[in-house]
């Protein structure tokens, strides 16, 4: 059985800043726990585009980031676009269908135990009512120019899916239609009302194979929709069996198709949080009271250009907005695992401020160990009052504390995140944590402290040190995972004597993220 990590990451938001010579405990009982652990933020991540899942590379690293954060779903735009050769029609306008390429993705992410997170979108060219299109790999955003093929194409694809995975496994998969289809022009190149008829043909075609299958949307940017969708879905009696929407933790605007957009963090301390517990508040007061909401992309930014990617803030501020939202959410998709990612084109340099956990070489960003010590937390979660952790327990009386600051030490308006997460950011002091432990079971223990902050596991500070090159020799690469492999700082023996406590402090920095990992010999 995997061994679970005390994980003791500490976070502190705004209202709970304190000052150098300030403490904060954190003080829980073996004994008391809250229930099972909510483990909503690994049931899904996202991924770019379905043909650059046909990479080794991006394979490759899939394999890695389910492996040691273990998300359940994978979430992608383009699977019905013209690079994954999935329809055309003969010179008597019968529709050709081909899933070749979409079976040996799926089939990839299947073997891994994933699950896809099926998003219908874009518009082949061929069943395409026009040209316009979104990004350099050129998705067409347009309405299909004979809804009834819209709807047999669906329709096709998921009785495919059900022979090819059969019935129970497409059961427990969902269908998601399209993509940000509020952003018009961008991902949709219509109405609001369009994309009601497209969910509509859309949501009946994936009925048509199983009623039981699981669709929803409207995948929209800004958490947008979400109360009319809901109404149109009810008054017209169109199925809808999940709410499906995006957040983004940055001020100004939605997409940037080119990555060359200017963000700036938003201070507000419920950003991306209180959205998302707001949009489950429209969802208990609509005609649908009961409808799972997941958010199928959030991160701090928006762009595939955004410094604060790379940075080591991230780490504490994922795990920050993850703790914020609570219950609200079934599942929140990070937008995305690996910066293979090519919307804007494919990027130049390693560290471009791209949006995946990891670079395009598989190097381990600050944001990755976020997930990384999420996923070492026990199965049951311990009362805890402490508004930066997470304190939990397994089966075999190992203790794990995942605790973190998160400060926003971004100056505001002045100044874009573009300029200000590529420079060297030392954090300062902010005070003590103590953590103590009732309860435990007497004993001898390993306790392993890991941590991710301020040049420790911080890979774009090795890059910086570097004078960020251009392009990483094979050496350059394998110098900088090895130092930022999330490998415990610290590796000790302890004895838990008849009394069962267990109490340590230590000097906690800004945006630091510690775990502490109490393994019972």
């Amino acid at each position: 059985m995997k061994k679970f990590l005390i994980i003791a990451t500490f976070l502190f938001s705004s209202i709970h800043l304190f000052g150098q010579n300030e403490s904060r405990t954190i003080k829980v009982d073996f004994n008391k726990t809250a229930g099972k652990l909510n483990t909503m933020f690994k049931e899904c991540i996202g991924a770019g585009r379905a043909n650059e899942g046909l990479r080794a590379d991006w394979q490759q690293q899939l394999a890695l980031v389910k492996k040691e954060c273990d998300f359940k779903y994978i979430r992608f735009h383009g699977l019905l676009s013209d690079d994954m050769a999935v329809y055309r029609e003969d010179e008597k306008g019968n529709p050709e269908y081909n899933y070749q390429y979409v079976d040996v993705l799926f089939d990839f992410i299947v073997s891994l135990k994933m699950k896809p997170f099926v998003e219908l979108g874009f518009m082949p060219n061929t069943l395409a009512s026009g040209k316009e299109t979104i990004f350099w790999w050129k998705g067409n955003v347009t309405p299909p120019k004979d809804y009834k093929k819209w709807e047999d194409l669906i329709r096709n694809l998921t009785q495919h899916f059900k022979e090819r995975y059969g019935d129970d496994e497409v059961k427990t998969w969902y269908f998601e239609v399209w993509n940000e289809p509020n952003l018009s022009p961008g991902f949709w190149s219509s109405t609001q009302e369009e994309y009601y008829k497209l969910y509509d043909y859309a949501a009946r075609g994936v009925k048509a194979v199983n009623p039981a299958y699981k669709v929803g949307g409207p995948a929209t940017a800004g958490s947008a929709w979400v109360s009319e969708t809901i109404d149109f879905c009810a008054k017209n009696n169109v199925p809808m069996d999940f709410v499906s929407t995006h957040t983004y933790g940055v001020k100004h605007g939605y997409l940037d198709e080119f990555g060359t957009s200017g963000t700036i963090l938003n201070q507000d301390e419920w950003s991306v949080s209180g959205e998302i517990i707001h949009s489950r508040k429209l969802i208990t007061e609509s005609a649908k009271p009961n409808l799972e909401l997941h958010y199928t992309e959030w991160s701090s930014s928006y762009t595939p250009a955004d410094p604060i990617h790379d940075s080591y803030h991230s780490a504490a501020y994922i795990l920050q907005k993850l703790k914020q939202v609570g219950n609200a959410a079934n599942s929140m998709s990070y937008w995305v695992f690996t910066d293979i990612f090519e919307e804007a084109g494919p990027r130049f340099t390693p560290f471009h401020g791209g949006f995946g956990l990891l670079n395009t070489q598989g190097i381990k960003k600050p944001a990755y160990f976020s997930y990384y010590l999420m996923n070492k937390l026990g199965e049951t979660e311990l009362q805890n009052s402490d508004e930066a952790s997470w304190t939990s327990k397994n089966a075999k009386g190992d203790v794990q504390v995942l605790l973190w600051d998160f400060t926003n030490t971004h100056p505001g308006d002045k100044e874009l995140n573009q300029t200000y997460y590529i420079k060297d950011l030392p954090s300062k002091e902010k005070g003590k944590v103590k953590v103590e432990i009732d309860g435990i079971q007497k004993g001898k223990y390993v306790l392993e402290i890991y941590k991710v902050g301020y040049k420790v596991n911080d890979a774009y500070a090795d890059y910086l040190a570097m004078n960020k090159p251009s392009q990483l020799t094979r050496q350059q690469v394998n110098s900088i995972k090895e130092k930022n492999n999330g490998a415990p700082i610290s590796t000790e023996k302890i004895t838990i004597d008849g009394k069962g406590t267990f109490s340590r402090e230590f000097k906690i920095n800004e945006n630091d993220v510690v775990m502490l990992n109490l393994i019972k010999q």
